[in-house]
């Protein structure tokens, strides 16, 4: 499983769009819930702004698919979208309880067996394994972790979610950080809870006699089982390439990428200068793996003529005396100045106080 999965992480853009053509849309509403599930794994992509939700929207629009027929893929695309607006809106308040203040909260660690892959619970502890060597876990396995976590170990979610954050490829802090919240109940009306049962159905094993094993009627009340007590407080660090000179012609505008925008096609057929800002600022803030920023790098690739700068955008823009600079709109840009292009929503709206009023206007607007 894990040679197949790391199959799978390629780099290269036309390998790229023709995993987007391996898509099963109408498989993915029916069984996207199981490990084997028809999953795309296209979100390392997505996340690193190598493909847009409406780039992959329309692909499989122009396939002649009927839209209520993938319906449910259509919407996962604008769960996407949907936690990056709140991100846009409410900035760094994502990174504190959103809605809500998490309840029965006891610690701002990470479990100890979490991180040492050893819960006991055998499709957790593969998941946790497969995150480390891949940098994939699949979405429902996310949950599952995110709920032992927060809602069995009563750690409150945010180091925890740094913890997964770090490791994943398709590495977002606001879908990650949402949705962590959402689990832990500060970002949604209740908890998010799974038993052994719920596991051993959508990952195919048969495991007794775990701490959840229970009825789900026993999971507010349930102590925090010995196997999660002890906890560990990580030093996530990013480690960075070193900086090189750049070779610019400043007669050129500049384009800037960084590891949320690393679109191939933007502004594809004219003469800018292009390039990657890796910022240390936001890796201390956001810590990544060296295998998520070496993955990133490989992503840069596709993009001509492309350099690569570490440090901030006042010192860049001041030591090559920058004089018209673009860049994509993301919530970790608010720092630059220049020319802001927007990003390509798959629909746009201020009305974010629930997904389901958001989903309700976009799928008005897809559908016609």
């Amino acid at each position: 499983m894990l040679d197949s999965i790391l199959l799978e992480m390629k780099t290269n853009f036309n390998d790229i769009l023709k995993k987007i053509d391996l898509i099963k849309p109408i498989q993915y509403s029916k069984n996207r819930n199981f490990i084997d599930g028809s999953v795309s794994k296209l979100s390392p992509y997505i996340s690193r702004g190598v493909i847009s939700t409406r780039y992959v929207y329309d692909k499989l629009m122009k396939k002649g698919y009927d839209f209520l027929k993938i319906e449910k893929f259509i919407q996962e695309l604008c769960w996407r979208d949907y936690w990056q607006l709140i991100w846009n809106k409410n900035g760094t308040q994502i990174n504190e309880d959103l809605k809500s203040k998490q309840k029965n909260v006891s610690n701002y660690s990470l479990p100890n067996s979490i991180n040492n892959a050893s819960t006991g619970i055998l499709s957790i502890d593969n998941a946790i394994n497969t995150l480390y060597e891949t940098g994939y876990m699949h979405n429902h396995l996310r949950m599952y972790v995110a709920s032992i976590s927060c809602n069995i170990a009563q750690c409150h979610w945010k180091n925890p979610a740094k913890w997964m954050y770090y490791h994943l490829l398709d590495a977002d802090w606001g879908s990650n950080a949402l949705s962590w919240q959402w689990v832990s109940g500060s970002n949604s009306n209740r908890k998010y809870y799974a038993n052994q049962d719920n596991i051993n159905k959508y990952c195919y094993t048969k495991q007794k006699k775990t701490f959840l094993d229970v009825d789900y009627s026993k999971f507010e009340s349930m102590e925090i089982p010995d196997i999660l007590i002890k906890t560990v407080d990580l030093q996530l660090k990013t480690i960075l390439p070193k900086n090189l000179n750049l070779n610019l012609n400043l007669n050129l505008p500049t384009l800037i990428y960084n590891f949320y925008n690393l679109d191939p096609l933007w502004r594809q057929n004219e003469k800018y200068n292009r390039i990657f800002l890796l910022e240390p600022s936001v890796f201390e803030k956001y810590p990544v793996s060296k295998k998520s920023i070496d993955f990133a790098i490989d992503i840069s690739k596709n993009i001509d003529n492309i350099q690569l700068y570490v440090g901030s955008f006042a010192q860049l823009v001041e030591h090559y005396n920058l004089d018209k600079v673009i860049f994509k709109q993301h919530p970790l840009n608010r720092n630059y100045k220049g020319i802001e292009d927007q990003r390509d929503w798959m629909f746009f709206s201020d009305d974010i106080k629930s997904f389901f009023n958001y989903w309700k206007k976009c799928k008005k607007e897809l559908a016609n």
